[in-house]
């Protein structure tokens, strides 16, 4: 329990339906270091515990601090540090919630992890689950389990996910929830409201290099650090076009000297659209894809399913060839592979 509305009417679906449960909070960070933002944990936990009160059931506080650290914040800041643009809302799912809190919580005499994802998870006759997209495909956050693995998603359990949200408001409104009326965090996994910018410049020193235009080479400018940019970004790079109705956008990132890449914002700028692209740490909730495959692939969370050729290669990689071009695809940050609604699994763009 998050302390958010979504948690809130997934205890409370288990608990109409007979199921023995109690109430977690993972208390992950607690901005410790003062960085600039808000990181509301303390009143995440009083509405967590507000909430197990009115459905009478236990509430627990589980320390996760340091795992977390070490799983999530070290991998986060390692990938800015190399270039890369991370996602630790997808890290956290796979090594923190149903990694080490799944193994408390059957340490502890659990069978399995309720959540509030929108996504569904379903039986098949040989005995294995799969995970199916949210019903509501507004809301839907299978793109967030993509890593996750056959025995976690065997123990994990998403009561919400058959939802709209305006259902699930609803629900939360005629039980008198404490979190019925209470917004959607929109920070980074259990961090809070923290902006990134303000949390890289806390972690991650500041290197500054030229800002290049990519299709000329042109230096136009200087930018404060690789890490406080991502592929296809648009606002904040500091340098005005002097082109009516043009924008520079990132194209890419080069670490050899530190180079900001930028071009306009045209379908044939170098590096902005890519029909081929590799991945790698591959993860499958089934069975490893070892054949060339037509595929359907989610380039990053809210954007469409689109269809791929899947191209397994030597080394644990696969190539990825587009049916049509995808924008600004970022080293680090992950491609989810998809049959239909059902999840397959997802790796790591190189």
């Amino acid at each position: 329990m998050s302390g958010g509305v979504d948690s809130s009417v997934a205890a409370l679906l288990l608990k109409r339906q007979g199921c023995d449960l109690v109430g977690a909070y993972m208390k992950n960070w607690i901005n410790e270091d003062n960085i600039i933002g808000e990181c509301p944990w303390q009143r995440d936990i009083e509405d967590a515990r507000a909430v197990a009160d009115q459905i009478g059931i236990e509430f627990h506080v589980v320390n996760l601090m340091q795992e977390y650290r070490e799983r999530v914040v070290a991998y986060l800041l390692d990938g800015y540090r190399r270039g890369l643009t991370p996602n630790p809302d997808i890290m956290c799912n796979r090594e923190i919630k149903f990694g080490v809190f799944r193994a408390w919580a059957r340490d502890n005499g659990f069978s399995s992890v309720a959540t509030g994802h929108y996504a569904r998870r379903e039986e098949n006759p040989d005995g294995t689950f799969s995970l199916i997209e949210g019903a509501d495909k507004n809301k839907d956050q299978s793109y967030f389990l993509a890593l996750l693995n056959q025995e976690q998603l065997r123990d994990a359990r998403f009561p919400i996910g058959h939802l709209p949200k305006p259902e699930l408001r609803r629900i939360a409104s005629e039980a008198g929830l404490a979190t019925a009326r209470k917004k959607d965090s929109q920070g980074i996994c259990f961090i809070g409201e923290v902006k990134m910018a303000d949390f890289l410049t806390a972690y991650v020193p500041a290197h500054p290099g030229p800002i290049i235009r990519a299709t000329d080479g042109k230096v136009i400018g200087e930018h404060r650090g690789l890490h406080y940019y991502t592929i296809g970004q648009r606002r904040g790079i500091g340098v005005p076009s002097n082109t009516d109705f043009e924008k520079y956008v990132v194209v890419g990132k080069r670490a050899a000297d530190r180079a900001l890449l930028v071009a306009f914002d045209h379908a044939d700028s170098p590096g902005l659209f890519v029909s081929e692209v590799r991945i790698h740490s591959l993860s499958w909730i089934h069975e490893p894809i070892a054949t060339h495959r037509v595929l359907e692939g989610r380039v990053r969370y809210r954007d469409p399913r689109v269809a791929l050729e899947y191209i397994p290669e030597a080394g644990g990689t696969a190539l990825i060839r587009f049916l049509k071009p995808q924008r600004a695809l970022a080293s680090g940050q992950i491609l989810a592979l998809h049959d239909g609604e059902r999840l397959l699994g997802g790796g790591v763009y190189v």
